[in-house]
């Protein structure tokens, strides 16, 4: 749903709760150009929850604290 900045100021109570039900997502434009996606928040997934599935899995066959001594090639 595409609103100006002028509708967004006067209909800002009636935006708010359309994004709250409809899950809809209001691009705000000013002059006819998108400046801003209104979206429902929707909380991230923790980082540790995330990658959970690869904990154990990972193989590290190098201290990866050791700096490289040989020069990389140019292609």
């Amino acid at each position: 749903m595409l609103v100006t900045k002028k509708q967004l100021k006067i209909q800002l109570e009636q935006i708010l709760e359309l994004l709250e039900t409809e899950n809809e997502e209001i691009i705000v434009t000013d002059q006819g150009k998108p400046v801003i996606k209104l979206s429902k928040y929707q909380p991230s997934t923790p980082t540790k929850e995330l990658f959970a599935p690869l904990r154990g899995k990972v193989k590290y066959y190098e201290d990866l604290t050791t700096p490289i001594t040989e020069d990389w090639e140019e292609p």
